[in-house]
């Protein structure tokens, strides 16, 4: 059986591409060029996703095709440049990790294990079509946007799950949309002032889907309570704001400049360093016990945003739900609806925030995000749905799912718990573009995905591999 060697190989060349969302070009260009310098035919759409093809091996022409899917893109955290710092892996202790970022294993595991496949002509399968896509982490509009003759395999191995001992059947729905506060920029105070830089930093952050119920600090929480505490007390002016690294990730920092007359204000700023420091380990000193807070001093700032557009953002904040909204009574464990806050960021004219609420029930999804942008747009923000993307769910008595769980038995010697997750997957896409299709998904263990914290366990990606390569053979 061919090892997962070329699969290592052609995982660290991926991870000397750039790829964050919104920006895959040269991820299309590597996969184009993988395809021909193989000789085999391939696609690629107006939104950079690529399909490529390979036929069955001699002698299994008649099986039915099947796809491999996996997306380019990837959540990069802890990047000064995303565009152009390539990621540093190193192995420790059975586990691939990065220096300092994300590691990219979601989904760039997945893909190497499917390319390694087209290239490894000692591999027995059916027709395979190769197919990745684009802007998976932050929108999906490139499994939106397929064409319906894009695809022609209706079996899909879905090499993106993250949980080694189960076979994702099931994905919540998602909503994500982007709110602007309208902002009037004004010359900073002059005066008597004190200037403060207030960080929270430390935190785990993570995947807002997979990680939401684990009782993590979205810094969004502390820096909204340290805002509305000031302003309860003394009026002051904020410069800037910027918290969260990613639309699809719990926020993991946050700093916020603002300005306050000297005295008795002042001083009140200084105090809450220690209150909010208490107050993080009391709520979150299990769970997150490394998130805290510093206050400091810091250069004048030139402007500051009107108090108009910061009671605004107060007022959002303290009214839209955060985290586990509901969970699930039909499925253990489970959170059934949730929403978080990704990204807060002072623009020039415009504060930006980013709202993510997934739901395993797409009413319950679609009524929250409406309920959400209307709490915003009462505030005079501009709301608007970036991506919707449709629960799944799979029949989990299908002979495929059969199938794959009898590869993971007979393989491993034990067989995987069949899971609906609290994350998005694009099957509720491809369900849609393709009537009858079927997907199984399957993955090695990758724990704190979109943190800096992702890696890998190294023993499970052999394990998934042959999991693969014995479903291709039987599939054939």
């Amino acid at each position: 059986m061919p090892t997962t060697e070329r699969v290592f190989q052609i995982f660290k060349e991926l991870n000397q591409i750039p790829r964050p969302s919104h920006h895959e070009e040269r991820m299309a260009d590597y996969l184009c060029q993988f395809a021909e310098r193989l000789q085999l035919p391939y696609k690629r759409d107006k939104e950079n996703c690529v399909v490529i093809s390979k036929p069955a091996t001699p002698g299994h022409e008649g099986a039915e095709p099947i796809v491999l899917l996996n997306h380019m893109d990837m959540v990069c955290v802890g990047m000064k440049d995303p565009l152009s710092d390539p990621i540093e892996a190193f192995v420790e202790n059975g586990w691939m990790k990065a220096r300092g970022t994300s590691l990219g294993a979601d989904n760039g595991i997945g893909l190497s294990m499917a390319l390694a496949v087209l290239e490894d002509d000692s591999i027995v399968h059916p027709a395979l079509e190769v197919m990745t896509t684009t802007n998976e982490e932050d929108g999906m509009s490139g499994a939106s946007q397929l064409s319906k003759d894009f695809l022609k395999g209706r079996k899909v191995i879905n090499l993106d799950s993250e949980d080694y001992d189960t076979i994702t059947t099931g994905a919540a729905g998602a909503c994500l949309q982007f709110h602007r506060i309208p902002v009037k920029r004004k010359a900073a105070p002059g005066g008597k002032r004190r200037w403060y830089r207030i960080r929270f930093e430390g935190g785990l952050g993570g995947h807002s889907g997979v990680d939401i119920n684990k009782g993590r600090c979205s810094a969004v929480v502390p820096a909204w309570a340290v805002m509305a505490t000031i302003y309860n007390e003394f009026e002051y002016d904020v410069a800037s704001i910027n918290i969260g690294e990613a639309n699809a990730s719990i926020a993991s920092s946050a700093e916020i400049i603002l300005t306050i007359p000297s005295g008795e204000g002042a001083e009140f700023v200084k105090q809450q360093q220690e209150m909010m420091n208490e107050w993080l380990r009391e709520e979150y000193g299990d769970n997150d016990p490394n998130m805290h807070c510093t206050i400091e001093k810091c250069e004048p700032q030139e402007t500051v945003i009107n108090p108009e557009a910061l009671e605004a953002l107060l007022t959002c904040l303290e009214q839209i739900p955060q985290g586990v909204v509901k969970m699930s009574e039909v499925m253990k464990d489970t959170v059934e609806t949730s929403n978080n806050v990704g990204r807060i960021v002072t623009e020039a004219d415009h504060i930006f925030v980013s709202t993510h609420t997934r739901s395993f029930i797409d009413s319950e999804m679609e009524e929250l995000s409406k309920d959400i942008a209307n709490v915003f747009e009462a505030c005079g923000a501009k709301s608007e749905t970036i991506m919707s993307a449709p629960a799944w769910q799979e029949d989990q008595e299908s002979d495929f799912l059969r199938l794959t769980s009898d590869t993971f038995n007979d393989v491993l010697g034990w067989r995987p718990r069949m899971v609906a997750m609290h994350f998005v997957l694009e099957a509720g896409f491809f369900v849609q573009h393709y009537p009858d299709i079927q997907m199984a998904s399957i993955g090695p263990r990758i724990v704190e995905p979109h943190s800096t914290s992702e890696r890998i366990e190294l023993s499970t990606i052999e394990d998934i591999w042959k999991v693969l390569l014995e479903m291709l053979k039987r599939l054939a």
